[in-house]
Parts: C-alpha cells; sequence; structure tokens
C-alpha cells in the first residue's frame, strides 16, 4: 500500500512530517503526551482527551489490537492521534480489529512516522499548545494556511466541554451482591470502569446527566454523592459547582476524582490553574500525606487545584487540607474536608490499564457512607 503524506503543524509554528494513520482529512485540538506504555485503548476512549490531540511518548502502540472490553466508553474521544511506529498486525486473543481500523471506522484522524520524542521534548519545554494533523490533500497546502488553521481553534483555556461528553440520560449500574448504598454519580466524562468499582462494593450507581440539579440527585435518595473526571476548564462548570456546594451542606458524603477535585476545589473557595503540559500516563508518583505512602497512579489532566500545602484551611464548609501531592512537582493531588464526609483526588483510582495502588479510595467512600469519617 503506498503511504500517504501527514504533517503535523504546531501553533507556534513547528511542524512533523510523517504518514497517515487511520482516517484521512485534518483535525486541530491540543497536543497532549501520555507516558503510558500500555492502556491506549483506554485512552483512546476516555472522555476527558475531549477536543485533545494525543501523542503516545511509547515508540511502538497497537500491538494488542481493539477489544470489545477495554473501552471506557462506547467511543474514541481523542481528536487526533499521534505514534511512531504502529503495529502493523495486533498480536492478543482478546483483539477484535487493529487499532488502524477502529481509528477509520470512527474517522479519527492520526499521524505514524512521528519523531515523537522531540515533539515531547519540545511540548515539555514550550508547554501545551494547539496542534493539526493534516493527511492526503489537505497535508499539501502551504504551511501558512495549515498554520492558520491551527491557530484559529479554542483553546482549552474557558472551554466548557463536560456537557458535550455526559450522558443524555440517567442510567443504573446495578450493585454485584447485596447491595449496600446508593450513590448518584454525576457524569462529567464518566469512565465505565469507575460505577463498576463502585457496583464491585455493593453500590447501586446512578449516573446522571452533567445538567442534573439538586432535585435531580436528591430524588434517588443517595447515600453518597460522585463527581466523575471529565475534559475542559473546570472553572466553567459553575452549575455543576453550585450543585456541589449544596451536597456539601447537606453534609452528603462525596468522593471526587479529576474534574470532580477541581471542582471540589472551587466549592471550597479555591481556584484553579493551567499546568505548563499537564499529568498524562499510568507512572504518576503520588504521595498520601495521611498514611505517608507513596502510590504509583494514572493521571489525566492540564489543569489543577490552587491550594495551600499547609493546612489546615478555613472553608464555607469547616477546615479543609490538601491530602495528597504529585512528588514529581508538589501539584495537588487531593482534597479532604475534615468537618464533613468529603474527600477527592485529581488521579484515577479505577486505572483499568493500571496501576492499581489507589484502589483504596472506593473503600474509604464506602467508609464515608457507612459513618466513618
Amino acid at each position: 500500500m503506498t503511504a500517504i503524506p501527514a504533517v503535523l503543524v504546531l501553533e507556534d509554528g513547528r511542524s512533523f512530517t510523517g504518514e497517515s494513520f487511520g482516517a484521512i482529512g485534518q483535525c486541530v485540538g491540543e497536543a497532549v503526551f501520555t507516558t503510558g506504555m500500555t492502556g491506549y485503548q483506554e485512552t483512546l476512549t476516555d472522555p476527558s482527551y475531549h477536543r485533545q490531540i494525543v501523542v503516545q511518548t511509547a515508540p511502538h502502540i497497537g500491538n494488542t489490537g481493539m477489544n470489545d472490553e477495554d473501552g471506557e466508553s462506547a467511543r474514541i474521544w481523542v481528536s487526533g492521534y499521534v505514534v511512531r511506529d504502529p503495529s502493523p498486525r495486533p498480536s492478543s486473543w482478546r483483539s477484535r480489529r487493529s487499532l488502524a481500523e477502529d481509528l477509520l471506522a470512527q474517522d479519527v484522524v492520526g499521524i505514524q512516522g512521528v519523531d515523537t520524542r522531540a515533539l515531547t521534548r519540545h511540548l515539555r519545554e514550550r508547554g501545551a499548545m494547539r496542534v493539526g494533523i493534516f493527511s492526503g490533500d489537505h497535508a499539501t497546502a502551504a504551511h501558512s494556511e495549515l498554520l492558520d488553521t491551527v491557530r484559529a481553534a479554542p483553546t482549552m483555556r474557558g472551554a466548557a466541554l463536560a456537557e458535550e461528553v455526559s450522558t443524555p440520560e440517567p442510567y443504573v449500574v446495578p450493585a454485584m451482591g447485596d447491595k449496600r448504598f446508593t450513590v448518584a454519580a454525576l457524569d462529567l466524562g464518566i469512565k465505565s470502569m469507575t460505577p463498576h468499582q463502585l457496583a464491585r462494593r455493593g453500590i447501586e450507581v446512578h449516573v446522571l446527566p452533567a445538567t442534573a440539579t439538586l432535585d435531580d440527585v436528591l430524588r434517588r435518595a443517595p447515600d453518597g454523592v460522585f463527581f466523575s473526571n471529565g475534559p475542559g476548564d473546570p472553572a466553567t462548570a459553575l452549575p455543576q459547582i453550585e450543585l456541589l456546594r449544596a451536597i456539601l451542606a447537606r453534609s452528603v458524603p462525596f468522593f471526587g476524582i479529576c474534574f470532580g477535585n477541581q471542582l471540589l476545589g472551587h466549592a471550597l473557595g479555591f481556584g484553579t490553574y493551567k499546568l505548563g503540559y499537564g499529568h498524562r500516563g499510568i507512572n504518576q508518583p503520588v504521595l498520601d500525606r495521611h498514611t505517608g505512602t507513596v502510590e504509583i497512579t494514572a493521571h489525566n489532566h492540564g489543569f489543577a487545584v490552587d491550594a495551600p500545602l499547609d493546612g489546615p484551611v478555613s472553608t464555607p464548609y469547616g477546615r479543609a487540607e490538601v491530602s495528597h501531592v504529585c512528588l514529581n512537582d508538589d501539584v495537588v493531588e487531593g482534597l479532604r474536608l475534615l468537618d464533613r464526609p468529603a474527600f477527592s483526588v485529581q488521579y484515577h483510582p479505577e486505572a483499568a490499564a493500571g496501576p492499581h495502588d489507589a484502589d483504596y479510595l472506593f473503600d474509604r467512600f464506602v467508609e464515608l457512607m457507612e459513618g466513618g469519617h
């Protein structure tokens, strides 16, 4: 088969040439890189990557193909995909299709043969930025024209995206075994493994749209409330922040992951800020400041909570403290209220592709609903 040329253009003008991988066409989004050497199917189907073009730092991608079990949602969410050396054929008994076939079938534009090490170093030095992938006839346009297309794309700051990826209708994930609790889970871009992890602990999970109101939540008579991960700028999620404040005021046990952690930060009166190039991968070291345990964790976030590391501090809902920090850069990775049953983490304890050091956080949520604090 004749290779189809493709080019990747960053908003600062740097470009990389390669060959088409997946659909032929063009795409734009925020350029981000992930350091995971496995779990690419979970990455592609994570709604938190909506409107982002993902660069895989691991050079060889696609080895195990794509299956029907490991997706974190029903579709691929990335805007575009960048790899160095895709596997020409999958090698796994669980594979149903090749990675390239799924990208093509879902009209995801990608590029292969790129020096992803150089591209990643560039993003680390310059920060996350807008990027475009252009293949086939689109790649033949003048560089200045392609650059204009990239620079016309919206930025991630100020982007309200959670409602674009949320479920349109509520649904229920039944408890496994004996039902112990009911949890109302706000879908801001929820990954399928999260309600599964809750259900394994005897929790009936009512997954609600991002537009759910306090009445929608209370109608489920929940023993606890969960806010999921999701894409976009957390400062734009004003209705969800107000909903969370109402939940905290009622002292309903609360657990938040990723976007949910950022919204808890806003609800408590802290701000959020854009990280230079974010944390994305499955090998990030995080310190649990309460136990002193270091966890290797899965991350996907470009924003972080701006909260003081020295605490506790006073909030409208009692004292709060930073419970977890990233050992690479001291970024806030978790919050905990000391006077109400609420906590959150910035990383992903459901971690379908691993690691599983943070599984205990789901048990901690169960303890809150049992009356522990």
